[in-house]
């Protein structure tokens, strides 16, 4: 089966959804693939403790604000899930799923999206496939000696598996932090890190990040010094649980250890502890491997871009990877401008805007 489209959109989370919102507005003829079999992306497979940053009205996607939960200032995992469910059948979103898609081709003046339930050409292609289904683990010695259990951030779902247990959490981002606040209860346990955790003023949130993130970007392109600011988002938000453990005295953050026992881990200077479960929250690298074919990585495994554009090849759009395609592209409130933006450039390069 081959068909023909536009636009073909890779991925059904938020930035996907963002994108077809804006592509449904400019009248272009799209589809969204998703690889997932429901909606609500990633946000479908987080941990249960998992809280926004910030309110819902400052959580949306374009075009519909997300309702308040009820009891709840910052809404959680699943209420995000309810309203990526209910934005994707409000707005009619074309999502074919779940399709895994194999590889993106050029095919002369079209490029073709190769997928496990056929083939779609279009005319152009916006990737938005994120960074949830590569998790990155460090390669620190001795990690195949270790003899319990480890795994990441993608595969941690709550306290209740590990009532008890010797537990080392991996890592001074906000997973790490939350992770670490959710464990610290109900476990012996011990949180790593590379630098001193560093922990936003308590009446910082989303919003906030969101506003410095644009700022810092738009004196970048308009080749200002960056003026540093309130944050940085690799900065610890803290969210309730995180203030109520760190207040209580139970986030005590030790250096990151040198190296893997079979029976735990080792410090330079000799030091080391018992573990019976090690997780890794080490974030995470772009999903990518779908784009190989085009040849456009760079440095850093990077596609290079301006704006959302991909340099190499200005059929395809990356949506929703960080940063470099768009100020807080990855997370909700962030993610509305750049699709904006990219759907934008489309329409006018197809004569539709």
């Amino acid at each position: 089966m081959t068909q023909v489209v536009d636009v073909v959109v890779i991925g059904g989370g938020q930035s996907g959804l963002a994108a077809g919102y804006h592509l449904r507005r400019l009248g272009l003829d799209f589809t969204i693939l998703d690889a997932q079999p429901t909606p609500g992306g990633a946000w479908q497979h987080t941990w249960d403790s998992l809280h926004l940053f910030s309110p819902a009205a400052y959580s949306s996607l374009p075009g519909r604000l997300m309702p308040p939960q009820p009891g709840e200032t910052y809404p959680d995992a699943a209420h995000v899930v309810s309203y990526l469910t209910d934005y994707e059948q409000r707005y009619e979103l074309p999502v074919h799923r779940p399709v895994r898609v194999a590889g993106v081709h050029r095919d002369g003046e079209l490029l073709r999206v190769e997928t496990d339930s056929g083939t779609w050409r279009a005319r152009a292609v916006i990737s938005a496939t994120g960074t949830w289904s590569r998790p990155f683990v460090p390669a620190v010695p001795g990690r195949a000696e270790f003899r319990g259990a480890q795994l990441h951030t993608v595969e941690y779902r709550g306290p209740r598996d590990f009532a008890g247990q010797r537990v080392i959490v991996v890592g001074g981002g906000n997973s790490g932090a939350q992770i670490a606040a959710d464990l610290a209860h109900d476990t012996d346990l011990t949180w790593v890190t590379l630098r001193e955790p560093r922990y936003l003023a308590d009446d910082i949130d989303g919003r906030v990040l969101f506003d410095h993130a644009t700022a810092r970007r738009r004196a970048l392109d308009e080749g200002r010094a960056d003026t540093g600011g309130v944050a940085s988002l690799g900065d610890i938000v803290a969210v309730p649980t995180v203030r109520e453990a760190r207040d209580a005295g139970l986030l005590k953050a030790q250096p990151m250890f040198t190296r893997l026992g079979a029976s735990g881990v080792e410090w330079s200077d000799g030091t080391a502890a018992d573990a019976d479960v090690i997780i890794w929250c080490t974030g995470f690298r772009p999903a990518l491997a779908h784009l190989a074919p085009l040849a456009l990585r760079g440095a850093r495994g990077r596609i290079p871009t301006a704006g959302t554009q991909a340099l190499g090849e200005p059929r395809l759009h990356l949506l929703g990877y960080g940063d470099w395609t768009g100020p807080a592209s990855a997370t909700l409130i962030g993610v509305g401008r750049p699709a904006r933006e990219a759907a934008r450039a489309i329409g006018e390069r197809l004569g539709a805007a």
